[in-house]
């Protein structure tokens, strides 16, 4: 009874965007009305007003990025919400898109001057491969931008979302007079106070009230009343089956920096986002509800104290109850595992729980028993699918710089890539290392961390490959696949697990490779093993 009640008062969400769309100050603003805080820091880049709670890494505070995911976790009116502020720039795509496989639903922060960019379009398709119910804000509107029909079709086109709006403009930029909430039957008033915690909110159920046009002017309350018919002519009414099945998106318009229209998204969004969802495991779909644990490692990141050189390990729980000191099952490596300090997040603040339930999030003291993708369970032999490494982009050779500190490189350059920041290959023929990056910015962030982290000093050296690939041969023993380890040799390497990559140095390269060897499948996509 306690396992269905507190199931049913979770919801677990990831909040994604193009960089500099408002991600992590909605994150921030979300947390403020959630009385978790009690000023939001403004993330601005080189200049560091006050940091960001979620962006709690030196690194992240100097360039006013986020560069790992955070988990941030409050109550609001009695339920129970778990937030994942992924990272918007692209180098650090690997990091959101496993972050993904850990939430049950999510928003999409759009910027209402640039409308939707690159990066939204890559995760916004993960989202909808998974059929994960998402919301759309659409953030700065205090700022000039695009017409507010333009964007809904700009994110039904490029997007390929079915959109319905659950609240409406009331001029933009200058002009920006408020916001008609569709969904409550009110109207919020704009101040422009970013320090006012809650806008005023005055109910219209009847908009031919002449109290609107006092409000806001009879000029701006008859376009309101002209849009407002074209919004119900155009989109189908919501239907919150609809939004769980991924097949409709509900939209909001606010500014996140001036707590504006968020309140109205935090209140929606508590009644009509999911609970909990089942998951499927390489054996069957496991359901929340069900007494026994089990729970997959999405992060591991080092060093979240780099006063103790601690190391945590993130866990989604799926099922049951997680309990502190009890023993579970660690399928990969068949060990039963203790845990006397579990950390529920709120950013870099930790405090340690004694029992956590489906959808939450658990930090997990780990001396380098994990992986990216390990299942915890009671016993049952089974592993939870979908969350992949994909190839790299960059490669660079990485180089000590200090042969003093061999043994803190190793260590650092081993922690980091547990972390799954970036993937290490060491070459077959002279055991070099390689490094492989998602983005560029990584290695400037490997090279901060190993030293400040660390104290560990390397230098980098370009390397041409064009994509690393994970072989899967047919037949291990087969005259095929040794004339292939024979012929391509200088360009064979080991992952960090011990499997076996093809380093290719072009696409033409890769193709002919395929065509020769038609029984050595190479895949740019590898699941953690």
């Amino acid at each position: 009874m306690i396992l269905k009640k507190e199931i049913g008062r979770r919801r677990t969400f990831g909040i994604i965007s193009h960089p500099d769309a408002g991600k992590t100050t909605l994150t921030e603003k979300l947390l403020l009305f959630g009385g978790a805080i009690q000023e939001a820091g403004a993330v601005k880049s080189n200049k560091v007003k006050k940091g960001a709670t979620s962006d709690f890494m030196e690194i992240e505070r100097q360039r006013g990025i986020s560069v790992a995911t955070s988990v941030l976790a409050f109550e609001y009116n009695g339920i129970k919400i778990n937030i994942l502020d992924t990272p918007g720039h692209k180098d650090f795509a690997e990091d959101t898109f496993r972050t993904l496989t850990a939430v049950d639903s999510v928003i999409v922060v759009i910027d209402v001057a640039k409308g939707v960019e690159e990066q939204t379009e890559k995760l916004v398709e993960v989202c909808r491969m998974r059929n994960i119910p998402m919301i759309v804000f659409i953030n700065k509107m205090d700022r000039e931008g695009k017409d507010a029909f333009e964007l809904l079709d700009e994110i039904e086109q490029k997007l390929g979302l079915t959109v319905t709006p659950l609240s409406f403009p009331i001029g933009m930029g200058y002009d920006f007079k408020g916001i008609y909430n569709i969904w409550e039957k009110n109207i919020n008033l704009f101040s422009g106070d970013p320090r006012k915690d809650i806008e005023e909110t005055i109910e219209i159920n009847d908009l031919n009230t002449p109290e609107l046009d006092l409000l806001v002017g009879e000029k701006a309350a008859h376009l309101l009343r002209e849009e407002l018919e074209l919004i119900h002519g155009i989109y189908n009414p919501f239907d919150k089956e609809s939004y769980l099945e991924g097949k409709m998106q509900p939209v909001f318009f606010g500014s996140a920096l001036n707590n504006f229209g968020v309140r109205e998204l935090l209140d929606c969004f508590v009644e009509i986002a999911p609970k909990p969802r089942p998951k499927q495991s390489n054996t069957r779909l496991v359901h929340p509800e069900e007494k026994e644990f089990s729970g997959f490692v999405f992060k591991i990141h080092a060093n979240m104290d780099p006063k103790h050189r601690d190391r945590l390990a993130f866990v989604k729980i799926v099922s049951g109850i997680f309990e502190r000191n009890k023993a579970y099952l660690h399928v990969r490596s068949n060990k039963k595992m203790k845990f006397s300090s579990p950390n529920a997040f709120f950013a870099e603040k930790k405090e340690i729980v004694d029992t956590s339930y489906p959808g939450d999030i658990v930090g997990l003291h780990d001396t380098g028993n994990f992986k990216i993708g390990d299942t915890l369970t009671e016993g049952e032999i089974m592993q939870y699918k979908g969350i992949p490494s994909f190839s790299p982009e960059y490669f660079r050779y990485i180089n000590n710089a200090d042969p003093m500190k061999t043994k803190q490189l190793e260590k650092g350059i081993d922690q980091l890539m547990d972390e799954g920041v970036a993937q290490l290959f060491t070459l077959e023929m002279n055991g070099r290392k390689v490094i492989g990056t998602v983005g560029a910015l990584q290695f400037e962030v490997i090279q901060y961390r190993l030293e400040h982290e660390y104290g560990a000093t390397c230098s980098y050296e370009n390397l041409n490959v064009y994509k690393a690939c994970w072989i899967e041969p047919e037949d291990l023993k087969g005259l095929e696949f040794k004339d292939f380890l024979r012929v391509k040799n200088k360009y064979l390497a080991k992952d960090k697990r011990g499997h076996l990559v093809f380093l290719a140095d072009s696409s033409f390269t890769l193709e002919m490779t395929q065509q020769k060897y038609p029984k050595v499948k190479l895949h740019l996509v590898s699941e953690y093993k």
